[in-house]
């Protein structure tokens, strides 16, 4: 069963078994969040999302339509995402650019990810970088812009 705290508002019916989420986040309708989740508080979902299981997502992170977060994923505090390459008040693409986390993946505080990347499995960006492109699987990225800085090891 999921915790889900009464100051929080959670509209979505597709939260998975053991999923916590805490005071004053907001879930839109159409969201779907796998099992034993952490959604730390001041935390927005919005409906075009996907998360998987055993994924944390700490305070101040704003996850937009079109963002699909794998398995065992960890975003840290106030990291930001984009999903429109060239926004303007009140108009808005067909679609919104897709962005994929993939399993394992690890995100440090105040990253900035542009919409339409690709971040590995198991690969770490590294607190407040700024990604522009793809961070292929198993790779430590860090900086303005980012970029790799080695391998890393399992």
């Amino acid at each position: 069963m999921s915790k889900i705290h009464p100051l929080s508002d959670v509209q979505s019916q597709n939260i998975g078994k053991d999923t916590f989420v805490w005071q004053y986040t907001v879930i839109l309708k159409e969201a779907v969040i796998g099992g034993n989740c952490n959604i730390n508080c001041q935390v927005f979902i919005e409906n075009d999302v996907i998360i998987g299981d055993n994924v944390t997502v700490k305070p101040g992170v704003q996850i937009w339509d079109g963002l699909r977060i794998e398995d065992h994923v960890f975003i840290g505090p106030n990291v930001t995402f984009t999903n429109d390459r060239y926004p303007r008040s009140k108009q808005y693409p067909d679609e919104f650019q897709q962005t994929i986390i993939k399993k394992g993946a690890s995100i440090g505080a105040n990253a900035t990810i542009l919409g339409g990347l690709t971040i590995g499995e198991n690969a770490l960006v590294g607190a407040g970088s700024v990604v522009t492109k793809d961070v292929p699987s198993n790779e430590l990225w860090v900086g303005n812009p980012a970029r790799k800085i080695r391998n890393i090891e399992k």
